[in-house]
């Protein structure tokens, strides 16, 4: 065999644009309909036969089990979907990836592509350069399809042509009885782990049994080893994530490797049952037909190698999807069963206390979906802006506690705590959504990055001056300045307005994709109402000061606090500011004409 490091190299080339291929069309499936996907799993997994149909119909729309799994984790470390709904997206998911493999045999067997992918890309190639986001996604779409096949093609010409030892090598370990079965399955799994991609190893197994390497069970050994293979991506996945999405992964993994376990058990029924399928209900050629003649060294002629070919490359397809179906007809009715089994093998260990430093719905893990991932950064802000509204409860408190005790101190402490937890949140989360911005995001997707972000920051502000009025409180003490009870009045008023403001905007956070003009209205009016109090305050302040009802420094301070609460008002509206210019845009898409209402146009206007 004549087979140097220059084919060899080709050949890896080949499976790199095969991969590619399918990483592009993915993607740009993905930005095509990132929101819709979102949509649809929000909506569709309201019962398990639901999840299994929508998991189903995700996976063989963007061409990707490891995809829509790496979604499904996703959604259920961000809490938009419960351990039960996800395992059956999930079962539906491997039903759903076989879809591929039925593409890849038919397509790239029965039908000549050749004359169609160059015009395919002829027209690909143009829409890449139309305005309309849509367009380019499809052209993405339709671009990583010709790479896919062409990737498949350069792998059917580069593999090697073995000569009889070789040949006889592979025959040894094909006919050592069910350790060949076992051989080969661990052989598909490790090569789906290196190379992350099941419809990869399909495509090459594929290759090898329509080439007569190897004997057809011996092929579906090897896409069975790949079907646990690929539950490597949402384990990697989800290692920085929380315990709901470990589950998910845990249960992925699971699924498959129950699966794999029955199936090894019925085999040697099991394989004859694709064979009947194959032969007796679909009348195609025996798919065990090819490998026997190259075995005994019969001659076959380019026609018969093609039919025996597709029979191969069916019966493949065959086997995986039977599989699936039975696993999924058998895992359905004991879903409840399943999630208990998942609770047993994944638990926590500790709990971690709300005053330390934690991400509960993000992680640096879960962006191998970044176009349906940013759902995980608008939970983690919502967290954010809680843990924010509890230091102002702090701040509340406090204003009430006598300074210089331990019980003062204890809150004080506990705020300057939450204030580095703010940055830190504020880092994490905005390094998070640089990071979904680097990856393949379309551009209404990048737009509400940059909106996110500056919500971000806003929030921060607010951490910010929560801390600046405790610093106030202590000044004041360390001033010996003292407020009387018109001070605290109006303080509790002040930051109880700032307080509704706050569960407000919380509140419009938590369910951003419905938020509607009459929302943002109420929190603007809340800010004119601050902004009123402070005006009425700062004029009473001088007055009351002329008129020594309280000393000079007092005032100082009482207006210091009372300012600092009027500028959380601010960052406050800065928020909602920020989530007014994402339902505009929301709007737009929805409709190409936007109709104006003065009343409503006018409230991002600030005082």
């Amino acid at each position: 065999m004549d087979y140097s490091i220059l084919d060899f190299l080709s050949l890896l080339g080949a499976v790199g644009l095969f991969l590619y291929g399918m990483k592009v069309m993915s993607e740009g499936l993905q930005k095509a309909a990132g929101n819709r996907l979102r949509s649809i799993l929000a909506v569709m997994t309201k019962n398990r036969f639901m999840g299994v149909i929508t998991g189903i119909a995700i996976t063989a729309l963007i061409q990707s089990s490891s995809a829509s799994t790496v979604m499904v984790v996703s959604f259920v470390n961000a809490g938009l979907m419960s351990l039960e709904q996800s395992m059956a997206v999930i079962f539906g998911a491997n039903v759903g990836t076989t879809f591929t493999a039925w593409i890849v045999s038919i397509f790239g067997f029965k039908v000549n592509l050749s004359v169609v992918l160059l015009p395919l890309l002829a027209i690909a190639v143009p829409m890449l350069f139309l305005k309309k986001n849509q367009y380019k996604n499809i052209g993405e779409f339709l671009i990583g399809f010709v790479l896919l096949f062409y990737g498949l093609d350069f792998i059917q010409q580069n593999v090697p042509v073995l000569d009889a030892n070789a040949f006889g090598v592979l025959q040894g370990y094909a006919n050592m009885g069910f350790w060949s079965v076992l051989i080969f399955l661990t052989v598909g799994l490790v090569v789906t782990l290196v190379i992350q991609s099941s419809a990869a190893t399909f495509a090459i197994v594929l290759v090898m049994a329509t080439k007569g390497w190897i004997p057809f069970d011996m092929a579906c050994a090897m896409v069975l080893g790949s079907n646990i293979g690929t539950t490597i991506t949402p384990l990697l996945a989800s290692l920085g994530a929380n315990l709901a999405a470990k589950k998910a992964a845990v249960g992925h993994l699971l699924f498959n490797v129950l699966g794999t376990v029955w199936t090894l058990v019925a085999w040697y029924a099991f394989i004859p049952l694709i064979e009947w399928i194959c032969i007796d209900v679909f009348s195609t050629p025996d798919p065990t037909l090819l490998y026997t003649k190259m075995s005994q060294g019969v001659k076959v002629s380019p026609h018969e190698m093609a039919t025996l070919a597709f029979s191969i490359s069916f019966g493949m397809s065959m086997f995986h999807t039977v599989f699936n179906l039975i696993n999924l007809s058998v895992m359905i009715w004991f879903t409840k069963g399943y999630v208990k089994m998942v609770n047993h093998l994944v638990h926590s260990h500790h709990k971690k206390e709300d005053d330390e430093f934690q991400l509960k719905y993000i992680s640096a893990g879960l962006l191998n979906a970044a176009e349906l991932n940013i759902t995980q950064a608008q939970r983690e802000i919502v967290v954010y802006a809680e843990r924010v509204e509890r230091m102002l409860g702090m701040v509340k408190s406090l204003v009430h506690i006598k300074t210089g005790t331990s019980e003062f101190n204890k809150v004080y402490s506990r705020i300057g705590k939450y204030e580095d937890i703010s940055d830190r949140m504020e880092i994490e989360i905005g390094k998070y959504l640089n990071n979904l911005v680097d990856g393949r995001l379309s551009y209404d997707a990048k737009l509400r990055v940059g909106t996110m972000l500056s919500i971000v920051s806003e929030i921060e502000s607010i951490a910010d001056s929560c801390n600046n009025i405790a610093r106030t409180l202590v000044r004041k003490e360390e001033a010996g300045a003292h407020f009387v009870d018109y001070n605290y009045e109006n303080i509790d008023q002040m930051l109880k307005l700032v307080g509704e403001a706050m569960s407000n905007m919380i509140a419009v956070l938590c369910d951003i994709d419905n938020a509607t003009s009459d929302d943002l209205i109420r929190n603007y009016n809340k800010e004119r109402e601050i902004n009123n109090m402070r005006n009425m305050l700062r004029t009473e302040n001088i007055e009351n000061i002329n008129q020594k009802k309280y000393p000079y420094q007092a005032g100082i301070f009482y207006m210091d606090i009372i300012c600092e609460a009027e500028k959380l008002g601010d960052f406050i509206v800065n928020v909602i500011d920020g989530i007014e210019t994402q339902i505009r845009r929301r709007e737009r898409e929805n409709s190409d004409e936007i109709v104006h209402n003065g009343e409503v146009v006018q409230t991002g206007i600030k005082s």
